[in-house]
């Protein structure tokens, strides 16, 4: 599961696959995991959005679940849950660092 130029500092790289594998393995994803690393480094996204991304498919998972081809569905899904995490964690230190 190494990248060359996965988002995560080397020191830490072990450690944040591991975490991120056990994320996706909790939500039931655990196949989809190299196609969400291919996208995260496509679109610059760190593990932290990562993480937060894959709690938000799996959410939508449980409540609108694919009719038929779950990897064409992930992908969609991913990409869009992706830019949500961005935003929720840009609004969440926004709100830490300027309403203390």
């Amino acid at each position: 599961m190494k990248s060359g130029h996965f988002p995560l500092s080397q020191s830490n790289s072990i450690n944040n696959e591991f975490i991120l594998e056990s994320y996706f393995m909790a939500t039931g994803f655990l196949d989809r995991l190299t196609t969400a690393i291919q996208i995260a480094e496509e679109l610059k996204y760190d593990s932290s959005e990562i993480i937060e991304a894959i709690c938000k498919v799996a959410d939508k998972f449980r409540i609108y679940p694919p009719a038929k081809n779950r990897a064409a569905w992930f992908e969609v899904v991913f990409r869009e849950k992706l830019l949500e995490a961005r935003a929720d964690i840009l609004a969440h230190r926004y709100r830490k660092q300027y309403f203390k």
